[in-house]
């Protein structure tokens, strides 16, 4: 499982535990928020995995950090080929601990905006892991997104049913003891709480839907 801190990571690592064993990778890489790193470090925790793993990345830069590169009007939060690197470490930590399924967050309104995050690129990363590894092809390796299909506030409708606990999720650009509210993460998170109906427990108007 790979885990952040956000609804959409802990969405998915709760549903795998309904049929997998689960271990979490978090990567820490430049830019990401230490708060972030926490928050997975504590749903981790609380959901509760064989194994919690960090990899560190310190080279690995976000589009607004790389000077003089233009990456076709994508966020600047984007790193190239993000998902290539992450699942590639996944499908070796995979091969390491025999396991048969990789699962991630993804979900259907991140299909747009990244490449890297299409049903043709999982497909054929699948297969081309399969080929790589014999231990892997014999396990039968297959990369699970169980959140594909739903757009962000859908995602957030189905954690609060299933007990996600919320609270200890992270969704801002920033560090710090409360989220800023301002950033784009902040943003989206706002306007899926509120399309979901959903109080956010760690809004500043106390989770008040509006």
């Amino acid at each position: 499982m790979l885990l952040s801190g956000g609804i959409d990571s802990a969405t998915a690592l709760l549903l795998a535990k309904e049929t997998y064993s689960a271990r979490a990778l978090t990567f820490e890489y430049r830019g990401i928020a230490d708060s972030e790193i926490q928050s997975a470090r504590e749903m981790a925790a609380k959901i509760g995995v064989i194994e919690h793993r960090f990899v560190r990345l310190p080279d690995l830069r976000e589009a607004a950090d790389i000077p003089g590169i233009n990456f076709g009007g994508l966020p600047p939060t984007y790193i190239p080929l993000r998902n290539s690197v992450f699942y590639s470490f996944a499908a070796s930590y995979a091969e390491e601990t025999k396991a048969s399924a990789l699962v991630g967050g993804h979900n259907r309104d991140d299909t747009p905006v990244f490449a890297d995050v299409s049903p043709t690129f999982f497909a054929n990363l699948e297969k081309a892991f399969r080929a790589g590894s014999p231990i892997l092809r014999s396990r039968r390796l297959r990369i699970l997104r169980p959140l594909g299909r739903m757009r962000k506030h859908q995602v957030v409708r189905l954690a609060s049913s299933i007990g996600v606990p919320l609270r200890l999720t992270w969704s801002c650009h920033r560090s710090g003891r409360e989220h800023c509210w301002e950033c784009t993460g902040c943003l989206a998170r706002s306007a899926s709480f509120r399309k979901a109906g959903v109080e956010d427990p760690l809004a500043p108007d106390l989770g008040k839907v509006t």
